[in-house]
């Protein structure tokens, strides 16, 4: 429910001129509301002017459309867009450029009552790579270029105002009275492909801009290791808590080139570097040079936290390449690594065990070789959170296995068993024997392989999705609404089990 005072400021935004002949005159503690009210209704122009006359140093989209608890924003907040408008984050942006264009021009004259106090924009959090945020959403990929193009202007504007400023000196000592004006610094996820990487990379290289892109989460897909490595070199390093390196075939000589730039981030946490194209079979030769290499480097990131290594072959590589890490990771996703028993065996005695918070082991196929380094691993992960073993080839028999040791991970919230070749019987078993996990809030189960026609018995994968149209839907909804029944009779009515991989929203590690 909206409060009086977020209606209030709606009812005065709905007419322009009104409202902004009455900015000037209103208390500062009025623009967070006014502002939400403005993002809310899609009022593109009145963001701009209140972001003209923004009283604050600080401008937070995650505090302003009730993202976090900040004091100066408390009290009136409206629910939250859940897709950003992208005509209101560029009219934000175009309000900033604005902003500071009319800085450099005026740095000689004095502070007006109203100027704009803003020095941080702060738009971290406020995109994402949804496919589903519709034709007006703004991506993480179009707000990084409007950021880049924004800060390249003003770059270009100062550049103008300095070559003129040169040809009239002023003052007694021959040397320019202008002042040099206070910039803003912008604070955002970046997100860069190989057609947006000459923008960012120019934007990133701009010293000396009054806007400033600062970089909390960066994302690279396609790129060059010369290209990666440009980025990286460009960034502040103060800031920046996650690296994220996809699809951009690097290979273990990529990686041995990419990883060490990473050291100049102090405060980087999460790395990401699935599908690197590293294959210890087609490294024989110099495999455990690069190895070797590519572990030293990792051991001198001493605040990581989460390591994504998916979709690589790391067979008996595990120890290796963790075994430099002095503080252990809380959360780590090996999905589709070709992992030996040894390496789970490693992990399962290692320092990370007790303080993973989330584990991906999806794609390996658990024999019994393989099941009981598994069930010793989540014996000594009483931490966990979210568990994905999805395309394991986890029959009925090998749950089973694995359940008493999987019912000892007491705070887990999320399981992903999709795509295993389970019946009904396992999943209800399954259902049953959980009921100990009080916090298990979401399971994302495979098809029943009894919900299948005869000629094609086994289930669809999830990347895949052969198969699919041999499901029988009815059968498969009599044990859908069988297992919610369960479910509520055994008081877990708030608990969600679905087949649906669009439910299952992996959790982030800074969600944990």
């Amino acid at each position: 429910m909206h409060s009086l005072v977020f209606l209030c400021a709606r009812r005065l935004l709905g007419h322009r001129p009104r409202a902004r002949r009455a900015l000037p005159f209103l208390p500062s503690e009025l623009y967070p509301v006014l502002f939400q009210a403005a993002f809310l209704d899609g009022r593109a122009l009145a963001l701009q002017d209140l972001v003209t006359a923004w009283p604050f140093p600080l401008l937070s989209f995650q505090c302003l459309l009730g993202r976090c608890g900040h004091p100066q924003h408390r009290g009136h907040h409206a629910p939250p867009p859940d897709k950003p408008d992208k005509l209101c984050v560029q009219a934000v942006i175009a309000a900033v450029v604005a902003h500071v264009r009319q800085a450099l021009e005026d740095s000689q004259q004095p502070p007006s009552d109203r100027q704009c106090h803003l020095r941080v924009l702060d738009m971290t959090g406020l995109q994402d790579d949804d496919t589903d945020r519709g034709p007006d959403g703004m991506s993480l990929w179009s707000g990084t270029v409007a950021l880049a193009k924004a800060c390249l202007e003003v770059a270009k504007h100062q550049t103008e105002l300095q070559k003129r400023s040169s040809k009239r000196r002023k003052g007694p000592s021959g040397s320019s009275s202008v002042s040099q004006p206070i910039g803003v610094e912008i604070r955002a996820d970046l997100f860069v492909n190989s057609t947006s990487y000459s923008v960012l990379r120019d934007a990133l290289q701009a010293t000396g801009s009054p806007m400033r892109l600062r970089c909390r989460d960066f994302h690279a897909e396609e790129l060059s290791v010369a290209g990666i490595v440009a980025l990286l070199e460009g960034l502040e390093p103060a800031g920046v808590r996650r690296v994220d390196l996809r699809f951009n075939n690097l290979g273990l000589a990529g990686l041995c080139a990419v990883v060490p730039q990473l050291s100049r981030f102090p405060d980087l946490l999460s790395l990401k570097l699935p599908y690197s194209n590293v294959d210890v079979r087609r490294h024989a030769a110099g495999a455990d040079a690069g190895f070797r290499r590519l572990s030293t480097h990792l051991g001198k990131l001493q605040a990581l936290r989460e390591l994504n290594l998916g979709s690589s072959r790391l067979s008996g590589k595990l120890r290796q390449l963790l075994r430099n890490l002095e503080a252990p990771l809380e959360s780590l996703e090996l999905a589709f690594c070709y992992l030996l028993p040894g390496d789970l065996a490693f992990l399962s005695q290692s320092l990370h065990a007790p303080a993973l918070k989330k584990l991906d082991l999806s794609g390996h196929h658990f024999t019994e070789s393989l099941l009981q380094p598994l069930c010793s691993l989540l014996e000594n992960s009483s931490s966990l959170i979210h568990l994905d073993l999805m395309e394991c080839q986890l029959t009925d028999p090998r749950l089973e296995t694995l359940l008493p040791s999987l019912c000892r991970c007491s705070r887990l919230r999320c399981l992903g068993l999709f795509g295993n070749p389970l019946s009904t019987p396992g999943l209800k078993t399954l259902l049953r024997q959980t009921s100990v996990l009080q916090d298990l809030c979401l399971v994302v189960y495979p098809y029943p392989v009894d919900c299948y026609s005869r000629e094609t018995p086994r289930p669809p994968s999830a990347s895949s999705g052969i198969f699919e149209d041999t499901l029988d839907e009815e059968r498969f909804t009599a044990v859908s609404a069988e297992l919610c029944q369960m479910l509520v009779s055994s008081g877990r009515d708030n608990a969600m089990w679905t087949a649906s991989l669009c439910r299952h929203g992996t959790l982030d590690y800074f969600a944990l």
